[in-house]
């Protein structure tokens, strides 16, 4: 994504509770002459801020251009990753663009092959057992994470059908009630005018 060199850019990820995050970004800067991004940003750096669904912040740090952040969320819900350059020109001479890289891996567990390359055979397939069986309880746990969403969801919607039934028999309630008003007034504006 693009972004100024004093923005902050925000994104949302939706992770359940006890889940690994990581991210790799890579910074490249607008070069005027050329034309187009530079590969490399020297010396420019990148405040990454990661907050909670509570708003507690998880991880703020300052990075290089390039750089990996990694954090462990304890708590389900929308977590707030914010990227933001360490720029230090005045607002009015910070017209540069920035491109950003970004690639987040989320409940990712990392094999290392050169560990399974070093052990025989055996080994190696126990090490790839094991990663395949976290895995399993990483899946496990996301599949938990929606069940527990997709309930709050469906209480919120029986309720919602609730209220409308509620609002629609008050609704009608109301409307029974002038009728037999209007109904009652009209008779007797015509006895007192005694047109009937």
């Amino acid at each position: 994504f693009h972004t100024g060199e004093r923005e902050e850019k925000c994104i949302i990820e939706d992770l359940p509770s006890d889940t690994l995050v990581v991210g790799n970004y890579k910074i490249q800067r607008w070069d005027i002459h050329k034309h187009d991004f530079l590969e490399s940003a020297p010396g420019l750096g990148m405040f990454v801020t990661v907050s909670t669904p509570s708003g507690e912040v998880l991880l703020s740090k300052l990075y290089g251009p390039q750089g990996t952040f990694s954090f462990t969320s304890y708590l389900s819900g929308e977590h707030i990753i914010c990227f933001q350059s360490n720029s230090t020109r005045f607002v009015a001479i910070a017209g540069s663009k920035l491109r950003i890289h970004l690639d987040i891996r989320v409940g990712e567990h990392f094999l290392d092959e050169s560990a399974v390359q070093a052990k025989d055979e055996v080994d190696e397939v126990s090490v790839r057992l094991e990663h395949l069986i976290e895995q399993i309880h990483h899946v496990s746990k996301e599949q938990d994470y929606e069940r527990e969403r997709e309930e709050k969801f469906r209480k919120t919607s029986e309720e919602t059908n609730s209220n409308i039934l509620w609002w629609a028999i008050i609704q009608t309630l109301i409307l029974i009630s002038v009728g037999i008003w209007q109904i009652k007034s009209l008779r007797d504006f015509f006895i007192a005018k005694k047109l009937v």
